[in-house]
């Protein structure tokens, strides 16, 4: 993270078959907005929910580049959750936990997440492909947004730290 110091960082876990994963072209052009103003994404692709992110970390880039024209930094394939989380993930949701699903999939998510963890609203882990967390430029987790968020609020959030 020291190459991000100084920086405003959304960090996302992504995956490519997804319903979310239209969500790299709004991320996509919120980073040519705002990159020349500090701004960098740090997009982890992530293979633990609902197994939406198969293939190698070449063709996840190939997908990525090919379909959203995709320019930030991709990291390789990781786990965000469990015995083999990043340790930025460990740091990210001792932060900022859970704090619910909003917007028009909210009552989809619940449901289906109540069905894999009845428990998922009481723990911080990441519940789902593209949950975001917005870091300022000192380091520190301001905000995190659920896969659910309107992303003109993820937008706004990034802008108002730039």
């Amino acid at each position: 993270m020291s190459n991000f110091a100084g920086k405003v960082v959304l960090v996302v876990n992504t995956a490519t078959g997804c319903g979310f994963t239209p969500h790299y072209a709004p991320i996509e052009e919120m980073y040519e907005k705002y990159k020349e103003k500090g701004f960098e994404v740090l997009d982890i692709p992530c293979n633990q929910f609902g197994h939406q992110t198969p293939g190698t970390d070449e063709e996840i880039t190939e997908f990525c580049t090919m379909n959203y024209k995709t320019q930030f930094p991709q990291m390789h394939k990781s786990d965000v959750n469990g015995e083999n989380e990043l340790p930025l993930y460990t740091f990210l949701k001792s932060q900022k936990g859970f704090e619910g699903f909003t917007g028009q999939a909210a009552e989809f998510m619940n449901k289906h997440l109540a069905k894999i963890d009845p428990d998922f609203e009481n723990n911080p882990n990441i519940k789902w492909n593209f949950t975001k967390f917005v870091i300022d430029r000192k380091g520190n987790v301001v905000a995190r947004f659920e896969p659910t968020a309107d992303m003109a609020d993820v937008e706004a959030c990034v802008a108002s730290l730039l």
